[in-house]
């Protein structure tokens, strides 16, 4: 596991690996995973970290939250469209109840629809 970074998201798959974190993305194909023989009698001289390759950065993304302000900004002082609505919010408290309750149940839950 790395955890490079606050929050890191590893996804591993059949053709490799990927984690990302806040800023960065760092892949692993399967063809480049190393392969080491475990010998507790001898120290690893494997470095596993330089193994990985940076994914590129082709964009620039603005903070999230700010974008989100901006928009809310507008919404209230110009009259703006805003995206999200109370129930886009209960949709997403809805969403983290069911992952806690996921997690605690060990298993997967689907999310019901909510209508106003």
């Amino acid at each position: 596991m790395r955890r490079d970074d606050l929050v890191t998201f590893q996804v591993d798959g059949t053709h490799g690996s990927a984690v990302a974190g806040l800023t960065r993305c760092v892949s692993q194909s399967r063809v480049n995973t190393p392969k080491p023989v475990w010998n507790p009698d001898e120290t690893q001289k494997i470095d596993f970290f330089a193994q990985w390759q940076d994914v590129p950065d082709n964009q620039v993304y603005d903070n999230g939250f700010k974008i989100q302000w901006e928009a809310f900004i507008r919404h209230v002082c110009e009259g703006a469209p805003f995206r999200w609505d109370l129930l886009a919010g209960a949709r997403g408290v809805q969403l983290a109840e069911l992952g806690m309750k996921s997690w605690a149940e060990r298993r997967w839950i689907d999310v019901p629809d909510l209508e106003a």
